[in-house]
């Protein structure tokens, strides 16, 4: 018996060395050396201090900025340890419930609403986390923006248009805007 046990405690402790001590070491390093940027959060800094990440979406609901997707994670908005979709489906009136009350927000907050809504606006995306929009749900939100800062609208959509990223690859997804370093450079161009 004591013949058996021994080739289980060997085996037993290297693979507990190798993928719990030498893989995830050898990950790390190479995580580190090959994408220190995304390995450490894909962190954005204004004068020393974090102010988000370009991969999770923060809640904008001042008139004054571009503002995202809904968030469905629990129990606040953007939390990275709750991510997940609401999934409420297109029949659930809770849905219905919740794109009435983002048409209502976006236009107590002074947004033309002569034009359709883009559906980015007013849904939640499937992560709940989305920091970016489309080209179009920005385009939507020029007027306000720039009526809140006293920008001229030419100006914010320059803005708009330099930090809209196109397809990755040239192929691949869609063209896109994030949300919080077009909102962090309007921040700059008020003061500057």
């Amino acid at each position: 018996m004591k013949s058996l046990f021994r080739p289980l405690i060997v085996i037993f402790a290297v693979l507990s060395a190798v993928t719990g001590l030498a893989y995830p070491a050898m990950m790390t390093a190479v995580g580190q050396a090959a994408f220190h940027d995304q390995a450490n959060g894909s962190l954005v800094e204004v004068d020393g201090k974090v102010a988000g990440s370009k991969l999770i979406g923060q809640q904008f609901d001042a008139p004054r900025y571009f503002w995202g997707r809904l968030s469905a994670t629990a129990p606040m908005p953007y939390n990275a340890q709750g991510s997940s979709g609401s999934n409420i489906g297109p029949t659930n009136p809770a849905l219905v419930d919740e794109v009435k009350g983002r048409i209502d927000a976006l236009k107590a907050a002074g947004t033309d609403m002569s034009q359709p809504v883009p559906v980015d606006l007013v849904t939640s995306s499937a992560s709940g986390l989305d920091p970016e929009i489309s080209p179009a749900a920005a385009a939507y939100q020029i007027a306000r923006v720039a009526k809140a800062r006293g920008m001229s609208a030419n100006d914010v959509a320059a803005l708009v248009d330099r930090y809209t990223s196109g397809r990755q690859f040239g192929i691949l997804g869609e063209p896109r805007v994030n949300v919080l370093e077009l909102n962090l450079a309007l921040d700059a161009a008020s003061r500057g």
